[in-house]
């Protein structure tokens, strides 16, 4: 997985993202899509009843109607990941799950890989010329492309009785401490442009991002979870996040969502 520090990778104005939505397949959309207009980063995923048709449907919606807007994948899944999504999104966010079981940290990333190795055309499709290199290259070539579009997201899920925490078999929180040493460890060793701090629906407080903030100088600090008011946006973002990331609220009450944009 490819660092966005790096020469030659994807470039993003990560200062310029202090507002994500995240976007569920699975649930309905607004009527009304221009509530985004004041976002900075669509990331589509979630854990329930996603597949590959509904992220490609929604991410074929939103940028429809917002051609300029970053459109990331987040998958859960590999099975989630295919040429057209690949193709679409602006970028894959792979999270890396540091407070999950080992399928949720390396195991899904060899899989996704693994996957690349042995089927590159159903992955990438097989009309594109990259695949027709693939015998010469033995897939080093389907693997760099598809690397230049891969983000890696540190991740810690910090609700214990969310979606996400029973996907990504968590079966503990982290303390302050801990969470800052996965905030080091993110950008020091694994080199990821993104640290996640999930609450996943509840409101978790400044205390880990502050704890987590002192430590990132070039890794950005996203933190989400219970974020319904502009009161909850701002005290977050003043202690030290570099974006909120809001989804509930998107899906169920645009208005309040609305509220939660910096001005």
């Amino acid at each position: 997985m490819i660092s966005l520090f790096e020469e030659g990778a994807m470039q993003i104005d990560w200062d310029e993202v202090t507002h994500v939505t995240k976007v569920d397949p699975a649930k309905p959309l607004p009527t009304d899509l221009e509530v985004l207009s004041g976002t900075d980063l669509v990331l589509v995923g979630g854990s329930d009843d996603v597949t590959e048709a509904n992220t490609l449907e929604t991410i074929n919606l939103l940028q429809a109607a917002h051609p300029d807007k970053l459109v990331f994948q987040e998958p859960y899944s590999a099975a989630h990941v295919s040429s057209a999504t690949v193709e679409r999104a602006d970028a894959v966010a792979v999270p890396a799950v540091y407070n999950g079981d080992r399928d949720h940290f390396v195991g899904k990333h060899v899989d996704l890989f693994t996957e690349i190795g042995e089927q590159p055309a159903e992955l990438l499709g097989a009309t594109l010329p990259l695949v027709g290199r693939f015998v010469e290259s033995k897939g080093r070539d389907v693997v760099a492309e598809l690397a230049a579009n891969l983000v890696g997201e540190g991740y810690v899920v910090q609700h214990l009785e969310s979606a996400a925490a029973d996907r990504a078999g968590v079966d503990t929180t982290y303390t302050p401490e801990q969470v800052a040493g996965a905030a080091l460890a993110t950008e020091t060793f694994y080199g990821f442009p993104i640290f996640y701090v999930e609450y996943s629906g509840t409101y978790g407080g400044p205390e880990d991002v502050d704890a987590a903030a002192r430590y990132l100088e070039e890794t950005k600090l996203f933190y989400g979870g219970g974020i319904d008011s502009a009161e909850k946006a701002t005290e977050i973002l003043e202690a030290g996040a570099d974006a909120i990331v809001v989804g509930d609220c998107f899906h169920d009450d645009p208005e309040t969502f609305q509220a939660t944009i910096p001005n």
